[in-house]
């Protein structure tokens, strides 16, 4: 059989075999029998004439491309790739996390003007004051700050670090209900200065407010982010580099799903040095049980704890993977990052419901969503984890 052939099929064999609606979904034989009839007709047929042919089949290509690494969210805009040279960022609260945000995005000189919002006016003056002080040590960067969201004009990304913070005996619910109420102030106002916006949502519960963001921001879903478990993916990293003794940056692994306690982290794809370690382990007759595993779990779930109890707050590790995010988005890298987006049809999921999973980010935001394999106990624990944000969605004043 010609190679081309056997690279199509295998394509397509691919397309089909999937996690969630998010894949082509035809009916039985009908792709091979395009796929026959085109490469009887033309064996050097490329893939976009491929993905033509589909289209005009009657077979819609708009979310799902032959690429089969990853599947576009459904309702997401057709990505337009552009670097962005001339970027402006806009970061809504100005206590600890987000001004930790502001100062690693300017020392990694990702901006070419950044907007602070508040509504501390003196805080606000205060900190825009030390920033411009520092102007002869940065690249040459704008910097404005005010209390009005019209600083914001034109911005590339919006970070909102601002939320109400809990209150003694108040419910979680309680605490979300004001947190949505100062979204429904926040949200509207930002979208109204940068309709072409992405925004990228930090404060907590991340994951909620991911979803209120979408929901009062009338975005499509590509342009809504949530800063997810982006750093709890992280702290694993390192916490397996210490176990290995290999620098962070040669451990792969993700943990995904809510970024909190019901956080999933997925073993069954970790990797030190490209090494699978599970595989690894059964291979040299290893025993290393899920406990030893589940440990390292509960190190990451309890590490930002124990910061907020030797320090009060965290800042700095969320303050550069949040600038980790927004290089990928306005350098266009097409990374993939562990962040909260709309998790409709993937892996089992049939609701709207914001949570993390592997995101490939570019400068239109979420590019798509990598078919990553995951167990059954990996995909049942990621849907748990939706039930539960789902359920706290439902109690709230923000369905």
């Amino acid at each position: 059989m010609h190679s081309g052939s056997r690279f199509l099929r295998q394509a397509s064999s691919r397309l089909l075999y999937g996690f969630g609606r998010s894949q082509l979904h035809l009916r039985p034989g009908f792709t091979l029998s395009i796929l026959n009839s085109s490469m009887s007709n033309r064996q050097d047929e490329g893939l976009s004439a491929f993905a033509r042919r589909m289209h005009a089949s009657g077979t819609n290509l708009e979310q799902h491309t032959p690429n089969s690494i990853f599947s576009r969210i459904p309702g997401s805009e057709i990505p337009q790739h552009k670097i962005k040279h001339s970027a402006k960022v806009t970061v809504v609260g100005v206590g600890n996390v987000g001004m930790a945000c502001a100062q690693t995005m300017l020392s990694a000189g990702l901006l070419n003007e950044l907007a602070l919002v508040d509504v501390l006016e003196d805080r606000l003056q205060g900190e825009l004051l030390d920033l411009q002080h520092s102007a002869a040590f940065l690249p040459r960067v704008k910097i404005v700050a005010d209390t009005d969201y019209g600083v914001s004009a034109d911005s590339d990304i919006c970070i909102v670090t601002a939320g109400a913070r809990q209150r003694e005996g108040e419910s979680r619910i309680d605490l979300l209900d004001r947190n949505v109420n100062l979204f429904k102030k926040i949200i509207p106002e930002l979208v109204r200065h940068s309709p072409d916006t992405i925004l990228l949502i930090v404060s907590n519960p991340v994951d909620i407010l991911a979803y209120v963001s979408w929901k009062l921001s009338g975005l499509p879903p590509n342009r809504v982010i949530g800063s997810g478990t982006n750093l709890d993916s992280s702290r694993l990293r390192s916490l397996l580099a210490d176990k290995f003794e290999v620098s962070a940056l040669n451990v792969h692994g993700y943990i995904i799903g809510e970024h909190g306690d019901n956080s999933v982290p997925l073993w069954s794809s970790l990797s030190v040095a490209n090494v699978p370690v599970l595989n690894f382990h059964d291979k040299k007759g290893v025993q290393y049980n899920k406990e030893t595993l589940e440990e390292f779990h509960k190190a990451v779930v309890k590490s930002a704890y124990e910061v907020i109890r030797l320090k009060g707050y965290t800042s700095w590790a969320i303050g550069f993977s949040v600038a980790s995010i927004v290089k990928s988005l306005l350098r266009d890298q097409m990374h993939v990052h562990p962040v909260s987006v709309l998790a409709n049809s993937f892996y089992g999921i049939d609701y709207d419901v914001f949570l993390s999973l592997p995101a490939q980010l570019g400068s239109a935001g979420v590019l798509g969503i990598a078919n990553l394999p995951i167990t059954e106990d990996e995909a049942q624990r990621l849907q748990n984890s939706a039930k539960i944000l789902r359920g706290m969605l439902d109690k709230s004043k923000m369905q």
